[in-house]
């Protein structure tokens, strides 16, 4: 089980850091798009071209779902926390919480193949592009939702949640912050009240 961890561990770094590319170039792509189409409507003699609406969209449609697939595996999504922390019912939401993130991705994994099959019989108005390479976004951001999920659930099973926290989610600063007022700055060292005064 841990040499399993260990590959499932290597392949989603691997596949963390492809996505980091891929979306940068989509986010790249998406920018430079819009700003084209934001001076060609101000500028007569620029050409408008209707295809780059399009594609702004089908890049957008991309990196939200890439970027949802990423926030499973560091766990950045939106959390409600209803419970004390380290509490039965704490624990039992946050298991519950990578187990659902591993039903959605199934659910696009299984239902997204034939909404991405549908898109062979429709095109894109301006671009003619098949629109099966918009509609496939689902089913590849559930494969990864999948891999990202089941790399938790494995840590958990095998180190316990708290661990797989650590390990795995993005540091949060409320946590990091010291509430009993134990850590203070420099500035509020009075070596003269430690001694009782100077002599």
């Amino acid at each position: 089980m841990h040499r399993l961890l260990h590959g499932l561990a290597t392949l989603n770094r691997m596949l963390e850091k492809a996505l980091h590319v891929v979306l940068l170039a989509l986010v790249f792509g998406f920018t430079l798009m819009i700003i084209y189409q934001v001076i060609s409507r101000n500028l007569p003699f620029m050409p408008p071209l209707y295809w780059t609406e399009e594609f702004s969209r089908f890049a957008f449609q991309w990196m939200v779902m890439l970027g949802a697939a990423v926030g499973v595996l560091h766990a950045d999504h939106f959390v409600l926390e209803a419970f004390p922390h380290g509490s039965r019912a704490d624990l039992a939401t946050r298991l519950i919480r990578d187990l659902a993130c591993l039903a959605i991705g199934l659910i696009f994994v299984v239902y997204g193949q034939e909404f991405a099959m549908s898109g062979l019989r429709r095109n894109a108005t301006a671009s003619g592009l098949s629109m099966i390479y918009v509609y496939s976004a689902f089913t590849v951001s559930g494969m990864f939702m999948l891999s990202f999920s089941l790399q938790r659930l494995l840590h958990t099973c095998l180190h316990g949640i708290d661990h797989m926290e650590r390990a795995l989610n993005t540091p949060n600063e409320i946590d990091s912050l010291d509430v009993d007022g134990s850590d203070k700055s420099p500035l509020d060292h009075n070596p003269v009240s430690e001694r009782g005064g100077r002599h």
